[in-house]
This record gives C-alpha cells, structure tokens and sequence, in this order.
C-alpha cells in the first residue's frame, strides 16, 4: 500500500490531468517504462516518481524520438528529471530566441513593402531561412546530450583487446587525440589537455568521468580501429586515425607557433567581426563549427548584452598562443577589457572561442 501523507492518482485522473489517454499509460507500463504501485484490489496509482518519469517520456517524444528508442533510452535507468528539465530549458529558449529573430524579420519586411519596395533576394533568402521554424536540428542535439549524460555502467574488458584502438586520431578541430594502454588500464590526451582515463563500456565503446563524453573506436576491414568518435555536447566528432610521424609533425607545428608566438593569419580579423557583430546582436554563424554554433545561440544574449555594456571595440592585442593553439587576445573595449580565444578547425572554420575578464 502507498505510504500515507503522498499523493496518489488512479489512472483515469492521470491521464486525464496530464493529457494521456489510459491507453497509452498500459503501453508504457508494458514497455517497463512506468511501473504504477497497486492497490489491494489491483487499481493503478500513480504518485511523484511515475508522474516524473512521464514528463521524461513526454519530453523525449517531443524531441522526435520514436517509443522504441525512448525505451532503449529509459529501460532500467532511474528517472534523471533533472536532466531532462535542462534541456526543455534550452529547447524552449532557443525557441523563444529564433521566433523574435524570425518576428523582427517579418516586421522589416513587412515596413519596407508598405513602402513599396519590392524585397531583394537575399532578404527573401533570409526570410526562407530564418523566418520558418521548422528545422529539427535543435532537437537531435538536445536528445543526444541527454543520452551522453547518462550513467554508464563499466564492463571489464581484456586490455589486449584493447591495443588495437591506441594510437593517434585527428580531431577536426585540429588536435591530436592520443589513445594509450597503460597496464590494464585506458587513457586519452588532447593536444594541450591532461591525460584522462577511459572505462569501458564494451569492447569497442568508452566513457569518461571527468565529464559527460564517450568514445567508440570503429574497425577497418583489417580489423584495426581506423576511426573515433567522440560523443560530446549533442554532437559527433570524427576523428581518422593518423601515424606517429603525422602526430609528431602536428606536434612540432604547433610547438614551434606557441614558442614564437605566431597567430593564425585568420584569427585577429574573424575575432574582431565575432566580437563587433555579436555586441550589435548578431552573429556570422556559418563561421563556427556546428558544435560552436549551437553554444553560440545558447549563450548569444547574455554574450551581447555584456559586450553591449563594454561600448565600442578600441583596440585587439595578441598576446601568445596557448598549449591547444589557441590564439589569444587582450580585447580593449570604451568600457573595460576581455581576455578571448579562437581557434580554427581542418574545414577553416572556427572551432573554439572564448571570452574571459582580462
């Protein structure tokens, strides 16, 4: 029997207050999504952790994913609403942020044509493109970081079978991702990062603590891992395995940049439009990395209105280029000064940038 002082609801009034038919209550509870208390006459009572994790369900649904693989997702994990409820922060937000985007929009094209100036095909294009709403890549990031997120469960695995994944990777940011067996034990190093243990999930897909990430090494025909994917952030970065002589020059390229502090020829200009255009509001997305964008469109209008607080750009100073080739830069603003990276990828687009208080 359920314990005295919580709420319980039958199933009628459930589904009636959450929005569900009966129906789909039973299908859930036979995919073992849900498993409702009884009562001594077998009548289903649903309280906080089965309404809890009919809000996880619901949520995912929204995101586009089928019940099989919410199933697959869910089955036998505890509830993470936590989890769940930051997502649906940031869907709704970006949501929010592209119709005001897509309103101002509408209302400049509608002004200029009550004017009666016909509409240029870029600004057509721009309302094609911006003024709709119906892309769903937001939605695949957002499930994937929930996935990523997750507990994962460690399995022993023999670390010979593990030699065939160490080696060298390039990531597309540009970085050496160093793969090594030390004992029976697993390690990955980015170019500038420390060493971080990888545990097993199987044979051939890992996980990290230190933050939410796994890694699956995929075979050649030979049977020799040629490639890995890091799973971070919603997204997948390939990265192809390259030999000891191409991971040492890399290595020497970049070693030689950070002593004699040479920049990037691209980074001073690409920052200084970053940063000017970002402070009026906008933002040149097609020069980030799809993984940088969509942090970008997250953190977009706290970013401008801090950058609008500073007032005009006076001045943007190199300073040196960091352990992971980061350029780094002094920016002085009328009001105050920022401390920022960039950092371009293989395809010459920006793969990381930051901004900190100089």
């Amino acid at each position: 029997m359920p314990s005295k002082g919580e709420i319980w609801l039958e199933a009628n009034e459930c589904a009636a207050r959450i929005g569900l038919s009966k129906r789909a209550l039973r299908l859930y509870e036979e995919h073992g999504l849900i498993r409702p208390r009884r009562t001594e006459k077998g009548w289903r009572l649903y309280g906080a952790d089965e309404i809890a994790r009919l809000h996880e369900i619901l949520a995912l649904k929204r995101l586009g994913l089928s019940l099989q693989r919410i199933t697959a997702l869910l089955q036998g994990r505890a509830t993470d609403l936590a989890g769940i409820l930051a997502i649906q922060h940031d869907l709704l937000a970006e949501q929010r942020e592209r119709a005001e985007q897509g309103l101002a929009l509408v209302r400049a094209a509608r002004a200029k044509l009550a004017t009666g100036t016909s509409l240029t095909t870029d600004e057509l294009i721009k309302l094609a493109k911006e003024a709709n709403m119906t892309e769903n890549t937001t939605d695949t990031v957002a499930w994937r970081r929930y996935e990523q997120a997750r507990p994962r469960t460690q399995t022993k695995i023999d670390p010979r079978r593990f030699e065939r994944c160490t080696g060298f990777y390039r990531h597309p940011a540009g970085l050496v991702m160093t793969v090594s067996l030390e004992g029976d034990r697993f390690f990955l190093q980015l170019t500038g990062q420390p060493k971080v243990e990888l545990f097993a999930e199987s044979d051939s897909i890992f996980f990290l603590r230190v933050v939410p990430a796994q890694l699956t090494f995929t075979p050649g025909d030979d049977g020799r891992v040629d490639v890995l994917i890091l799973h971070q952030g919603g997204h997948d970065s390939v990265a192809p395995r390259i030999d000891e002589a191409e991971a040492k020059r890399l290595g020497n390229e970049l070693g030689e940049r950070v002593r004699n502090r040479t920049p990037d020829p691209r980074s001073e200009a690409t920052l200084r439009e970053l940063l000017e255009q970002q402070q009026r509001g906008s933002m040149p997305f097609e020069l980030l990395s799809d993984e940088l964008a969509e942090l970008v469109r997250e953190q977009q209008p706290i970013v401008s209105a801090e950058l609008e607080s500073k007032g005009g750009l006076q001045s943007l100073g190199f300073r040196r280029v960091g352990e992971d080739g980061v350029d780094i830069y002094e920016a002085q603003f009328a009001e105050g000064s920022l401390q920022c990276g960039i950092g371009f990828g293989q395809d010459g687009r920006v793969h990381t940038l930051w901004m900190l208080p100089a």
